[in-house]
């Protein structure tokens, strides 16, 4: 390990946007080529302090404090500086400052995680707020296997910390029966880490941005689905088993609406009423984005929500259907894959798919209305959906045809 470095401190100011004629003092330590900033939470006019110097100027009895003061700071730095090298630690910028700052109340990353799922529990779905905790568990595993500790001061977080983390999660074994994280889930990892190091940023807690050179990097998956013939496979199967029964019929529902597996499971009878056309439509709001769905029920839909809201499971908890846990309806779907002799990774969120692609735009259901049934934001996120499928091309191809053919007949 190297044991000399070039080592400097400076002290420089900082004006606001609305005071210019007041700076805030910082301590720029400088390791090599790397520096970091300290704000020692001390103004000085800008009048009177000396630039090329970094003291106040002057002989007067408060310049010479605050001087006193400047050589303090200096002192104490260079100490942390010497300890780093005679425990033969790693001399950078940010252990230097985090030394210096000691059992100050300069705030950690732990602290910050906490602080953000503590306030945005309430505003986010339980579903998103599951995955930050599970990013805060990661996040502490990555300290304990690469600090050795439980956590770290906010100005150890830096661009090498931040791709060292992600080499951790690419490289992570899981001891269950989990699979690695593959490349987009450690991407997700690494936006919801982003979103709560900026908020550190917006409350003052770090003064740099150290994702501001970091870029996510998102490959490109196809969504799977359900063709036609797949589709009515499940449909018609008949099983004898009621719990698969349910299952089919929460599945099936969900791949002639929309609905994601929290919508569907607490939907309401009161959510479906008669629209301005006479027909039964849903009128709800998606959990995840508090988005409003208006879904016109398809005849298949209706006949399942009629059916399914009789059950005694149902009527207990006055919903369309039956509780049963995400967990545990997607387990029970791979029973029915198998079943239907369906080698697919039958999922819940296959139904959503299913929907946006071979009950909708395969028939011509314009993505602009999908968009709007789907309940997102952004006709952007529709278009991930927008498959061009044989079928539809065929359809197309044969239309076009009859066109052409009628156009050399005159």
């Amino acid at each position: 390990m190297k044991t000399t470095h070039t080592f400097g401190i400076q002290f420089i100011i900082r004006t606001g946007k609305k005071d210019r004629d007041k700076g805030l003092v910082y301590a720029r330590i400088t390791v090599e080529t790397r520096r970091i900033e300290i704000s020692l939470k001390k103004t000085i006019a800008v009048e009177e302090w000396n630039k090329a110097r970094g003291m106040a100027k002057g002989f007067s009895p408060e310049s010479k404090k605050f001087n006193s003061y400047l050589e303090h700071v200096r002192s104490q730095l260079t100490d942390a500086y010497r300890e780093l090298q005679i425990n033969k630690e790693k001399i950078t910028p940010e252990n230097i400052k985090a030394l210096f700052l000691g059992d100050s109340d300069e705030h950690t990353l732990i602290e910050l995680v906490d602080y953000h799922n503590t306030t945005q529990a309430s505003v986010l779905s339980p579903g998103t707020m599951k995955n930050y905790r599970t990013t805060k568990k990661y996040l502490e595993r990555f300290l304990k296997k690469k600090f050795k500790a439980s956590d770290i001061y906010l100005v150890q977080v830096n661009y090498k910390f931040i791709t060292d983390f992600e080499y951790f999660l690419r490289n992570y074994q899981p001891l269950d029966h989990q699979k690695p994280i593959g490349n987009n889930g450690v991407m997700k990892h690494q936006e919801r880490f982003r979103k709560m190091i900026n908020l550190g940023f917006r409350l003052g807690w770090i003064t740099q941005k150290p994702f501001d050179s970091y870029k996510l990097s998102f490959r490109k998956v196809d969504r799977g689905f359900l063709t036609e013939k797949e589709l009515h496979a499940i449909e018609n199967k008949k099983l004898k088993v009621e719990r698969l029964q349910i299952v089919r019929d929460v599945f099936i529902f969900s791949c002639y609406t929309g609905l994601s597996y929290i919508d569907a499971i607490n939907l309401s009878p009161d959510e479906i009423n008669l629209g301005i056309d006479g027909q039964y439509w849903i009128f709800s709001k998606r959990q995840k984005t508090d988005t409003k769905l208006r879904i016109p029920l398809l005849p298949k839909a209706l006949e399942i929500a009629n059916k399914c809201q009789k059950h005694p499971r149902s009527i207990s908890r006055d919903r369309v259907f039956p509780l049963i846990s995400n967990q545990k309806l997607n387990s029970y779907l791979k029973e029915i894959a198998d079943l239907c002799a369906i080698r697919k990774n039958l999922t819940f969120h296959l139904a959503r798919h299913t929907f946006a692609t071979t009950v909708t735009l395969s028939n011509g259901v314009p993505i602009e209305t999908v968009s709007q049934v789907l309940g997102h934001k952004s006709i952007s996120t529709t278009q991930i959906y927008a498959k061009v499928l044989e079928k539809k091309i065929s359809e197309d191809m044969r239309k076009l045809k009859l066109t052409l053919c009628k156009s050399i007949d005159k």
